[in-house]
């Protein structure tokens, strides 16, 4: 058994590096076609990324891209492609600003009440694919990519001066009402900036994802459904149901994504506020194998690619290198997994094979006895 967990983990362990290694290769090759040095521009990342602002600014940076990551992985795991994320984290923090805004409670009271209200509102708008997919037979793919356009559409007509939306008279912006300072999350201060407290709710709501998908019964069913329909309902999972409920998760998750942003650092929603966070959550859930500590390792991982981007620009290389290498490094995550996957099957093949054939082979003793 610690020989097969061993294998396990090397297995895992493998894709992940593999896709990492794969990516810089190809990025080599591209500075050496571009005639820039490859190696120079890998130290200069390496160097800026490692300055103490910049560990501030990945970690900052990294926590809604984990959120996200596991808010991907929660479909992955249902075998659902979830593509919604960015409009249902962008809907949800934007009520939820107009929500907080609205109140002038306790902080203690009214932090709860936004993050809640957010959660809602990413899970109702989830579950409308959810819904059309098991009544219409709708593909969550092309629900949710609409859903992202029709969420941008909502947020536009309520972020309006005389809705739920002011004009800064200064900036000519408009935004939501901002937040009571009561409402202002915590932060961890740092020789530069702070780091975000909801780092660590972030870290608890991994916790929450390994727990439910792997220690309920909720998750085993869950996880029987992504990898055969059939079977699952052959074992009395109501299938209908799982893929409701996965997508109403997901969009929970998704909700907590811009909390980081409108607790511990706008403290309102405006036509700033980040976008494309969905989209990066595919790509780092795959690097991750929607395991919540791999998820994190990609987080980080995409976090100091963009970090090191302003170092090889003052250096003079083009800051484009490094959509790059996370190009490349998606590219080969599919690639690299599937090598994996594949002699994963061929090793086990392999050992069973042997067993079978030690199985059927005679011993000295029974050869004695006949």
């Amino acid at each position: 058994m610690k020989k097969f967990d061993k294998d396990r983990v090397l297995l895992g362990l493998a894709a992940p590096v593999l896709a990492v290694a794969g990516g810089l290769v190809v990025t080599a090759l591209v500075l050496l076609a571009s005639g820039k040095e490859p190696f120079h521009a890998f130290h200069l990342m390496l160097t800026y990324g490692g300055k103490s602002d910049s560990q501030v600014y990945i970690l900052n940076k990294a926590t809604p891209y984990y959120l996200s990551g596991l808010a991907v992985a929660i479909g992955f795991r249902m075998n659902l492609f979830n593509i919604g994320v960015d409009g249902q984290y962008r809907l949800a923090a934007f009520f939820a600003a107009a929500v907080g805004g609205a109140m002038s409670i306790p902080g203690a009271i009214q932090i709860p009440v936004i993050v809640l209200t957010a959660m809602a509102v990413g899970a109702a708008w989830a579950a409308i694919a959810g819904v059309l997919k098991v009544t219409r037979g709708v593909s969550e793919v092309i629900s949710t990519i609409m859903l992202n356009s029709i969420a941008g559409i909502v947020i536009g007509y309520f972020l309006q001066d005389g809705r739920l939306g002011v004009t800064n008279k200064d900036s000519l912006s408009t935004s939501t009402k901002p937040l009571p300072a009561g409402s202002h999350l915590f932060n961890f201060t740092t020789q530069t900036d702070p780091v975000y407290g909801f780092i660590v709710f972030a870290g608890l709501a991994g916790v929450v994802y390994w727990f439910v998908l792997s220690r309920t019964r909720f998750g085993f069913d869950l996880r029987a459904v992504g990898r055969s329909e059939s079977a699952a309902q052959a074992g009395g999972v109501n299938v209908r149901k799982m893929v409701v409920i996965s997508m109403v998760l997901s969009g929970a998750m998704a909700g907590l994504v811009g909390m980081a942003t409108l607790l511990n650092d706008a403290h309102q929603y405006s036509t700033e506020f980040p976008t494309g966070i969905g989209f990066t959550g595919i790509a780092v859930a795959l690097l991750g194998r929607n395991n919540p500590i791999g998820i994190a390792v990609g987080a980080l991982l995409w976090a100091f690619l963009e970090r090191s981007s302003n170092g090889l620009e003052f250096e003079g290389y083009d800051k484009e290198i490094v959509g790059v290498i996370q190009g490349a490094i998606v590219l080969a995550v599919v690639i690299a997994y599937e090598l994996v996957r594949r002699y994963g099957l061929t090793r086990q093949q392999r050992q069973v094979g042997a067993e079978l054939a030690a199985a059927s082979t005679p011993t000295k003793q029974q050869e004695v006895t006949a």
